[in-house]
């Protein structure tokens, strides 16, 4: 798989088919409702795999703390893609300094509880009210 960051990135067919494409309740209409070509804020990742787009990330850096969003393309769910962008977005975060990864999954995500469990089967704690997911990020591991 690659990872390829967008300079800039814009609203696409890819990111429409993905992260749009999702279905209702996931993500926030305001990301996903933009015509084609629309310049977009924040940092945002591919992942291809053999020449196809099978997944995004995004960060929103704030205050020495990373939001994350993860999208897979469907047909791809169940390969390690999801796992493969958290893991780049924790390398990204480490290279900025930063010091948490948190995703906020919305009450109104079909899969809530799945999304959760995996996210906190990859470290990360749930708020008290199991709004807000957090990890701690990680320093780099040592060759050897």
């Amino acid at each position: 798989m690659s990872w390829i960051h967008e300079s800039p990135p814009y609203w696409d067919a890819d990111k429409a088919r993905i992260v749009a494409g999702a279905g209702p309740g996931i993500f926030d209409p305001t990301l996903t409702d933009q015509p084609k070509g629309t310049m977009l804020p924040n940092d945002w990742w591919r992942v291809e795999e053999d020449g196809k787009t099978v997944g995004f990330g995004w960060m929103d850096v704030t205050w020495g703390d990373a939001e994350i969003l993860l999208a897979v393309d469907e047909k791809a769910r169940g390969r390690g893609v999801g796992t493969f962008i958290l893991d780049r977005l924790e390398a990204e975060a480490r290279e900025r300094g930063l010091h948490y990864l948190y995703n906020a999954v919305s009450d109104t995500h079909p899969q809530h509880d799945e999304v959760s469990r995996w996210l906190t089967e990859r470290r990360f704690t749930a708020s008290e009210d199991g709004k807000l997911l957090r990890a701690i990020v990680q320093p780099a591991k040592e060759a050897g």
